[in-house]
């Protein structure tokens, strides 16, 4: 009997094919999507998934008085691992990581340049389960002077040789030398702490350390019992901080634990996050698995649609086997089996468009994501259970309906579909229209967003703006090297800064003398050279800028921005700013004639995910810099890029030259945004086009059930505008009902999603009235496609048998 259901399955298949081919497409689409949005979800949630251990990562909330917003950062103390875990058994070990940024070797004469290091705690592969493949896991950085290389980069400086034992010395930074004491496998590419090398950190952090309870700059990892309260640990730590710092410091800080499987996904409100490889926000894996299950829905309701649009050319066979006895059971499972068949070809289809959009997901989404369809039983299984549960899910009602049909009707020629089968088909196409307007809506409002925050004024200019990193050697050559980069026309301006326009700027504690008592407050901070305003043309709004002319006011200056003004003048708010120039501001302890000599308007220096910050600018050239910003004419940057390349040579020879274009670093922090946006659109166009398919396929039955009505009008005048116009209009009152039902729902998701922009477009009505002419356009082509074609056609033809 089994062989005998899929005899007549296939036959069935064969016999109709253009509606066979738009089932077994449309379904082969949902699943690919689904899949692969699985996979990218399933990629995400296993980051940090290598490690057993029951690990969290202390986090602070830093807010010292005169704050205006308390900001949540991914950065410690350095005493704090080892008094946390002396102090509370809950804590058995920790380890501490520090980013210590680009690290040169130079071997033979090769110079070899680690991307991506750390300085990391003697503990670190104790919490840590990094493969180790050569050296003690218990010793290998206990010594000053260790390094850790991954088998990767040990591969590219030694080849085949041996590397453990070997001493290797870093060149341009400095010039210590370090041995290898050990070789780990490559990195995963879903770990969020992803890394080239392992310095030892007791290399540069000495024992006095840790009496230094006000400095945050590394990030610490606890090991906790598994059957600890983190809740209650956590409200310990209030006193753990009264004991080791003084009354004034307690109240500037908070302490909270993150769970390490929490960390890259769970981290987007958590600031100077900087060991966060492919930091993202969970919501969106939420969002994408939830259009992909839509997806999967809307092919899924094609599957119903067509088989149940289609039940009159089945309606013959069903009363004959019933009439030779068949029972109502047997056709039912026969109908799932048919089900479940079509959902095993479109399986198989699937699978090779999953391997192509792999492809194009991993590009935008800079993933390594795999799909290991031959190298793993647990993923087959899935797939071979996802695939049964769709063939049932979607064949259930049509089964449950052909079944059903009485044999004497049917054989009669009398069986019809009946108007509420008409009405249940007519209330899904509404469906799936509704969810892909929904997406048009968000792909269209999500791509506004993005142009938004690419093209927005951001106070200053970040265009024709080439970053260089500065290390010790290049500061102290950077007057000379200043010099003479602006003796070439190529270059328009040149300035420095310890931090890059774009990044979580340090915070600092600051007194401001004005009419009243002195005010403590916290602000953003920034060193800058005397040209900085200029080089990024920031307008001032009162006061002067730095002047290199005046060697005396070097440290004793201050340019603060628009709404650090305003912050002061908060408590006299008919003051002008213009009246803080020349009032006594500076860094706590600082010369007590440090003034405001200048307000900067307003600049993001930050993404525009955030609100511009209180800021204050410092000119003190003893702190040096860290970034240089070079101003270039962009017509010809590759002459200009050759040319400070050459300069940085000559002037310092030991240091490494990396540079990036500022617009390019700006680009970088909206990737995840940029990411979402493409991927949605993808989705977007795919309900779509599975849509239109299933309006195809109505169609094209619609247009045959009528055929002789339509041979009649045309036999009695009726012109091809007006067929067309008659066969077309119930399908688009659908889409209309569509688009009253996607509007509200679309204008509440992407409000919602707005809300984590600082800066952010309005939604405008024209965008819902563009998804919807998007959609009725779509959907007016499709139609027409088979009912011009069916209007055209010769009425002797379908009349002939009258």
């Amino acid at each position: 009997m089994l062989k005998n259901y899929i005899k007549t399955a296939w036959r069935n298949l064969w016999k109709n094919k253009f509606y066979s081919l738009l089932n077994i497409l449309g379904l082969a689409i949902g699943m690919a999507v689904c899949i692969v949005i699985v996979l990218f979800v399933n990629y995400e949630r296993n980051f940090d998934a290598i490690h057993k251990r029951n690990i969290y990562r202390l986090n602070e909330v830093q807010k010292p008085e005169g704050m205006v917003s308390p900001q949540k950062v991914a950065l410690s103390m350095y005493p704090m691992g080892p008094a946390l875990q002396q102090e509370f058994s809950e804590i058995t070990n920790f380890t501490r990581v520090n980013q210590f940024g680009k690290a040169s070797f130079q071997i033979n004469g090769i110079r070899h340049i680690l991307s991506s290091t750390f300085l990391v705690d003697s503990t670190f592969l104790q919490l840590f389960d990094f493969k180790l493949l050569k050296g003690d896991r218990k010793t290998a950085l206990q010594k000053p002077n260790s390094l850790l290389l991954t088998e990767k980069t040990a591969a590219s400086i030694f080849g085949k040789n041996e590397a453990l034992g070997k001493t290797i010395t870093t060149y341009g930074r400095d010039t210590t030398s370090f041995t290898i004491t050990g070789i780990l496998a490559d990195i995963p590419e879903n770990s969020h702490i992803k890394f080239d090398a392992l310095f030892s950190i007791n290399t540069y952090v000495g024992p006095q350390q840790m009496q230094n309870w006000g400095s945050n700059w590394l990030t610490t990892y606890l090991e906790i019992d598994p059957n600890a309260n983190i809740k209650n640990l956590e409200k310990k730590f209030p006193v753990f901080l009264k004991e080791h710092m003084d009354e004034d410091q307690v109240k500037g800080y908070e302490l909270f634990l993150q769970s390490l499987r929490d960390v890259h996904a769970g981290s987007t409100d958590i600031t100077h996050d900087y060991i966060n490889y492919q930091k993202f926000n969970s919501k969106y894996t939420l969002v994408f698995l939830a259009i992909a299950i839509v997806v999967l829905i809307i092919a899924s309701i094609n599957f119903v649609n067509l088989t149940t649009a289609r039940s009159a050319g089945r309606a013959k066979e069903i009363g004959v086997r019933k009439s030779t006895g068949a029972k109502r059971e047997q056709l039912y499972f026969q109908f799932i089996g048919e089900s479940i068949f079509l959902c095993c070809i479109a399986l198989i289809l699937s699978c090779g468009l999953v391997k192509l959009m792999l492809l194009y997901v991993n590009h935008i989404s800079l993933r390594a994501i795999d799909f290991p369809l031959f190298s793993s039983p647990k993923l087959v299984f899935s797939l071979f259970l996802g695939m049964v549960l769709l063939g049932l899910l979607a064949g259930l009602y049509p089964a449950a309906y052909l079944s059903s049909f009485k044999p004497s009707t049917v054989l009669k020629g009398t069986a019809t579909t009946g108007k509420s089968k008409t009405f249940f088909r007519n209330v899904l196409v509404v469906g799936q229209f509704t969810c892909a307007i929904v997406l048009i809506t968000a792909t269209l409002l999500a791509i506004k967003q993005l142009r938004f925050m690419q093209k927005k004024d951001v106070g200053f200019t970040r265009e024709q703006i080439v970053s260089v990193v500065l290390d010790k050697n290049t500061n102290r050559n950077y007057a000379a090297l200043k010099q003479e980069l602006l003796t070439n026309s190529l270059v328009k301006g040149v300035t420095a800064s310890q931090q890059k326009m774009g990044n979580n700027l340090h915070q600092t504690g600051v007194r401001f003398y004005g009419d009243g008592p002195a005010k403590d407050l916290v602000t953003s901070q920034i060193i800058v050279d005397p040209d900085f305003l200029s080089v990024y043309q920031i307008p001032l709004l009162a006061g002067r800028n730095f002047s290199k002319d005046r060697p005396a006011e070097n440290g004793k200056t201050y340019i603060i921005n628009e709404t650090l003004a305003k912050e002061l003048l908060k408590e006299s708010p008919n003051q002008s700013i213009a009246s803080l120039i020349g009032k006594r501001f500076g860094f706590n302890g600082l010369d007590s004639a440090s003034t405001i000599v200048g307000i900067a308007k307003d600049f993001n220096f930050n993404s525009l995910h955030h609100k511009i910050e209180t800021l204050c600018l410092y000119n003190q050239t003893e702190f040096g810099y860290n970034e240089l910003s070079i101003k270039i004419n962009t017509a010809r940057a590759q002459d200009a890029l050759a040319y400070i390349q050459s300069v940085w040579k000559r002037t310092s020879p030991d240091s490494d030259f990396e540079y990036q274009f500022l617009d390019d670093h700006f680009a970088e922090l909206y990737k995840t945004d940029q990411t979402t946006s493409e991927i949605v659109g993808i989705l977007a166009v795919l309900s779509v086009l599975i849509s239109c398919m299933g309006l195809l396929g109505l169609a094209t039955f619609i247009a045959e059930q009528r055929i002789k009505e339509i041979g009649i009008r045309k036999v009695l005048g009726a012109s091809v505008h007006g067929l067309v116009q008659l066969l077309s209009k119930d399908f688009l009152k659908l889409v209309a009902i569509a688009i009253m039902i996607a509007v509200p729902i679309a204008w509440l998701g992407m409000n919602k999603w707005l809300e984590d922009f600082a800066y952010r477009i309005e939604i405008e009505w024209w965008v819902f009235v563009v998804a919807g002419l998007v959609a009725i356009s779509i959907a007016m082509l499709t139609i027409s496609f088979r009912t011009i074609k069916s209007a055209r056609a010769n009425p002797v033809k379908s009349l002939r048998t009258e």
